[in-house]
């Protein structure tokens, strides 16, 4: 790949994707707290829906935990506890692709709802259905790595990527270099990653973020007010 394009991909767009989610959720969440939620469609119909959201929430959350270790927490650590790259690569092969591939399951049950159940369908945002699609397409991603890990289990590429990954949070500006000449299955799969984190607080993916702690403290009952009828006093 050019190097200019690869820093411009792996350099700067990190930068601009999650200074988008940061301050687009915050905004979000200042503006419109109450558009913090994910829609059900189960009144629509409720086949698929349990079964495929369970596989997927489940699998996602090994997914998310495996990457932010494996990928933010830095080399010295493990080989400080002598744990083998061998090892680190092992598990996230084996334990991040049987996650991965539960989740893909899921994803797919719950995309398939989106698209072929007509009712669903056509009371389905186009965020919600694209949303969806995108994950769909990242984990499918995620999976097609698998194969191309298994061929270098010595964790060679795995620490350049957590290499890369360290970079971009201390501001290193030649972390994209580690990214440079890595499969473009692998680039593909952190580009898109990337985009999820650009488009994410315009989705309905904030409400993964959210934790009813208030509800410890608050007092009494909410009245929620819809902005017509603010206006109409």
């Amino acid at each position: 790949m050019n190097t200019y394009l690869n820093h411009l991909l792996f350099g700067i767009y990190p930068y601009i994707a999650l200074a988008t989610m940061v301050v687009g959720t915050i905004i979000r969440f200042e503006r419109e707290p109450y558009s913090w939620r994910a829609s059900s469609s189960q009144l629509l119909r409720r086949k698929q829906l349990v079964l495929g959201s369970i596989l997927f929430h489940t699998g996602v959350l090994f997914v998310l935990f495996g990457h932010i270790v494996g990928l933010l927490v830095p080399i010295w650590v493990f080989d400080s506890l002598a744990v083998k790259h061998e090892w680190k690569q092992a598990l996230a092969v084996y334990g991040g692709g049987t996650a991965g591939l539960v989740s893909f399951i899921g994803a797919s049950m719950l995309l398939h709802r989106r698209l072929f159940d007509s009712r669903i369908r056509a009371n389905s945002a186009f965020a919600d259905t694209g949303i969806l699609a995108l994950l769909w397409a990242q984990l499918a991603l995620g999976l097609a790595t698998v194969p191309i890990s298994l061929g270098h289990m010595d964790g060679v590429q795995m620490v350049k990527f957590m290499a890369w990954a360290n970079g971009i949070f201390t501001f290193n500006p030649t972390a994209s270099m580690w990214i440079d000449g890595a499969h473009w299955i692998f680039r593909t799969h952190i580009f898109l990653g990337l985009t999820i984190f650009l488009v994410f607080p315009f989705t309905r993916l904030p409400h993964m973020l959210s934790v009813p702690v208030r509800y410890i403290w608050r007092g009494g009952y909410q009245i929620v007010r819809s902005r017509r009828s603010l206006i109409n006093g």
